[in-house]
């Protein structure tokens, strides 16, 4: 009995991880999400005669590449030009950024835009543009994507129709057409991983956590607040690498606004370039993550357990970081099931009920993303082809996770920046620590083996020359 019972703990404690932390959360997303279409989205009222001036900030940092298409993307929209203020602000760009503005300024003339220098980071770059800034609504874009066509037209528009929103932040996904411009094969594939990875992230993810008031951060790339609102706050900090997650918690935390998702205003980025630069990117959200979330909480982590689950950043923080390291323990789990009399195929088979619940998981957020992309017929048919991917990404979210669990450990050794080690950086790291260490190995063993050898016999020679008597 004793036998039996182990073994129903060591199973239950092995699967409820998973269960509870991912693929229960996931189903019940989906759920929410579905009624949210089907019951809570209604048709707002469209913009008046009356369209508020609006101020676009664009922050430049070796910009030459994307700039054009970014000031195009913003030309093309719905919303008149004549009511768009655009703020560029250079800090301190070493390419040709001011003559890609130059030259959109004589393409795009009916666009008002002015070109500033900020050359203290970007936390500064933005403060400066917002303390110049005249529009009534202040949104900030990455200058390395480009803008739909309705996104800005959407955002105000949720604005005007209901007062008490004060603070949102757009969908970010990634651009079709640049994924399938990639050459090679195997980042083409898994640039294709990633564009599911953020279509489900914000579309299901942030959109589910919008609805109950628990968005943890605004995305850097394309946010929008009431300029009123964002005057009471001490803007962008200086001091982190995750200004955008600092804002969200003066606003909501502080202030006790609103930060919610607007679901129809899209804004689209670049396909990572590599394995490094997407190592190096998740890090940086986390390390920054982790590195705001102490400016902030320090004091409710003292509170009672209870408390926890009413404060939604309390929950991710628990979700992301605390279950990391059990997390961690079941991934690998499957080495100690040989260890309680369990067969290969018992193993095998327990694996793949775990996967198929992961999968189950991902193709409801699949058909629900379905659903909200209706509006974007080219983005909603691309990602329609893409069901087959659904069944990698348990594994694509899987080594995203071991990535950030990484960026956890150096978080705790490592001080925050913007220049953080790539994969390559830190595996060199590695086998050179690797190198030294059994070097010293090495050597331990001849000065043993040194001491232990027996000395070497000299020969004794004797004289045996006979001497003449006298």
């Amino acid at each position: 009995m004793t036998k039996l019972t182990s073994i129903i703990c060591y199973w239950a404690a092995w699967i409820i991880i998973p269960l509870l932390v991912e693929i229960i959360p996931n189903i019940v997303y989906s759920f929410v999400l579905v009624w949210k279409k089907l019951f809570l989205i209604h048709h707002e009222k469209d913009l008046s005669e009356y369209k508020p001036v609006i101020t676009l900030i664009i922050p430049v940092y070796n910009s030459q590449a994307t700039l054009y298409r970014c000031i195009q993307s913003i030309s093309e929209s719905t919303y008149p030009a004549d009511c768009i203020e655009i703020l560029l602000v250079d800090n301190g760009s070493k390419d040709d950024s001011i003559k890609i503005f130059q030259q959109a300024q004589l393409d795009f003339p009916k666009l008002g835009m002015w070109w500033m220098y900020s050359r203290q980071g970007k936390s500064k770059a933005l403060n400066k543009a917002i303390f110049n800034s005249n529009g009534k609504y202040i949104i900030n874009i990455d200058s390395d994507g480009i803008l739909h066509k309705d996104a800005l037209t959407n955002m105000v528009r949720r604005f005007e129709n209901y007062p008490n929103i004060d603070c949102m932040t757009g969908a970010i996904l990634i651009e079709p057409d640049l994924i399938e411009k990639t050459q090679s094969f195997w980042l083409r594939q898994f640039q294709k991983m990633e564009f599911l990875e953020y279509t489900h992230a914000f579309l299901a993810g942030r959109n589910f956590e919008s609805q109950f008031h628990s968005l943890f951060t605004l995305s850097g790339a394309f946010s929008a607040f009431r300029k009123s609102v964002l005057l009471k706050t001490f803007l962008y900090n200086t001091n982190t690498i995750c200004e955008d997650a600092h804002l969200a918690f003066q606003i909501r935390d502080v202030l006790k606004k609103k930060v919610l998702f607007c679901h129809d205003a899209l804004f689209m980025v670049d396909p990572i370039e590599s394995v490094n630069k997407f190592y190096t990117q998740r890090q940086r959200w986390q390390i920054g993550e982790l590195e705001v979330s102490n400016m902030f909480m320090k004091q409710k982590l003292k509170r009672p357990i209870w408390s926890y689950i009413k404060n939604p950043s309390m929950r991710v923080l628990i979700q992301d970081h605390t279950f990391a390291f059990p997390r961690l323990i079941w991934y690998f789990a499957l080495i100690a099931l040989g260890c309680v009399n369990y067969n290969f195929f018992q193993v095998i088979v327990a694996s793949a009920l775990i996967y198929i619940m992961y999968v189950l998981g991902a193709f409801l957020y699949y058909c629900n993303v379905l659903t909200f992309l209706q509006p974007f017929k080219d983005i909603q048919k691309y990602y329609g082809r893409k069901i087959g991917y659904v069944v990698l990404l348990p594994l694509y979210n899987m080594f995203a996770f071991f990535i950030r669990f990484a960026g956890i450990i150096n978080s705790i050794k490592r001080k925050s920046s913007w220049k953080t080690k790539s994969f390559t950086e830190e595996m060199h790291e590695v086998t050179e620590t690797l190198s030294e260490d059994f070097e010293i190995l090495f050597r331990l063993r001849a000065f043993v083996k040194a001491l232990l050898e027996e000395p070497e016999e000299k020969e004794c020679y004797t004289d045996n020359t006979n001497t003449n008597s006298t």
